[in-house]
């Protein structure tokens, strides 16, 4: 039986590539993530497909960032799609209208806070304020919290600390950024295993590559499934 605080993500070119994990991993996963990668492949139509007509839940993860007015509307008209997690960024100018566009539906928009891919050198290159990575992570999902934001996104680093704020209450954290052991680091740089993810209070974990690139990917993630249930 699936579990769906494991979140595949389909980084693959077009539907076509995902269809194909979808089948190869079946019913053992109930959840996917489809990002800016496939948009121009078919993602919003793989999307539509899997939940319509495969019963699969389904994170688009976009990263909307743009003035209120049209993240706004951006998310009215994804809301329509029935989808259950959308990326916006953690600005709470942007969590508000990401809100408001999410309206009478059951969109949950998730913030993101800062990429698991990003290390204190890259905010230097940035330009983000001085300070820990970890203390920013925490102060800018307090502030998407406090705008309205169904959840974040952060890493298994900070999602404990992230848990213990008051504002958490009955809030997603959702965690990129999960290697089983021995697996390879890909391009992130804040990572842990998935039952520290879960351990520390997040509510699922998104796992890419050691799935969909394995020689197996139900096994593959049948072990990410049952680490996570230990």
């Amino acid at each position: 039986m699936s579990d769906d605080r494991l979140i595949v993500a389909l980084d693959v070119p077009n539907i076509i590539a995902g269809m194909d994990v979808v089948d190869k991993l079946g019913a053992t996963v109930s959840f996917y993530k489809i990002g800016l990668g496939m948009l121009t492949g078919g993602g919003l139509a793989l999307a539509d497909e899997l939940k319509q007509e495969h019963n699969k839940r389904i994170f688009l993860d976009l990263k909307l960032f743009d003035i209120g007015a049209t993240v706004e509307a951006a998310v009215k008209g994804i809301a329509k799609y029935e989808l259950d997690f959308l990326t916006v960024h953690g600005d709470p100018n942007v969590v508000k209208a990401a809100k408001e566009g999410a309206a009478d539906s059951n969109l949950k928009i998730l913030a993101v806070t800062i990429l698991t891919s990003l290390d204190r050198k890259d905010l230097n290159a940035n330009m983000y304020k001085p300070g820990n990575i970890s203390d920013l992570v925490v102060e800018r999902a307090d502030r998407a919290f406090q705008a309205g934001a169904d959840g974040v996104i952060a890493s298994p680093l900070e999602s404990k600390r992230i848990r213990d704020l008051v504002s958490s209450s009955d809030k997603l954290i959702v965690t990129p950024g999960v290697r089983p052991e021995g697996a390879e680091l890909g391009d992130q740089k804040r990572i842990s295993t998935p039952s520290i993810a879960i351990k520390n209070g997040s509510n699922h974990i998104v796992v890419g590559r050691p799935i969909i690139k394995s020689s197996d990917p139900k096994a593959a993630a049948h072990n990410i499934l049952t680490e996570i249930k230990s």
